[in-house]
């Protein structure tokens, strides 16, 4: 599966669990080692949690396995290496101690399209 379509489903399984300030960076032209970060917060430990457990179902679901995660049962800073996406889940006060986006700010941002509700019948 290439690296755009995963970014996608984890991008949406974040969603899913109401993650707040959901952000994708290219970060292909200034490392080597991955081609996008998703940056997610959650406003507790279990909300972080739960966000990793379904970005993790989700990606499962899809025959892809995590490469590793860490901080998992502390809940403040989720990384997930799915390889060619790196996902950091910060419990909202960590990511701004963090700020992962002023250290990248050399990444591009990359703009996602919002799905079209669906019309009621």
């Amino acid at each position: 599966m290439d690296a755009k379509k995963k970014y996608r489903i984890c991008a949406e399984a974040a969603e899913d669990k109401m993650a707040e300030n959901l952000v994708i960076l290219d970060v292909g032209e200034v490392t080597d080692f991955t081609q996008y970060f998703i940056i997610a917060s959650g406003t507790s430990d279990r909300q972080v949690q739960a966000i990793a457990d379904n970005i993790q179902d989700k990606m499962k679901e899809n025959k892809i396995l995590p490469v590793g995660i860490e901080g998992y049962s502390e809940g403040k800073w989720i990384l997930m290496d799915y390889d060619d996406v790196v996902i950091h889940i910060f419990y909202e006060p960590m990511r701004i101690l963090y700020d992962l986006e002023r250290l990248w700010h050399d990444a591009k941002k990359v703009r996602r399209r919002k799905p079209t509700p669906k019309k009621s019948t």
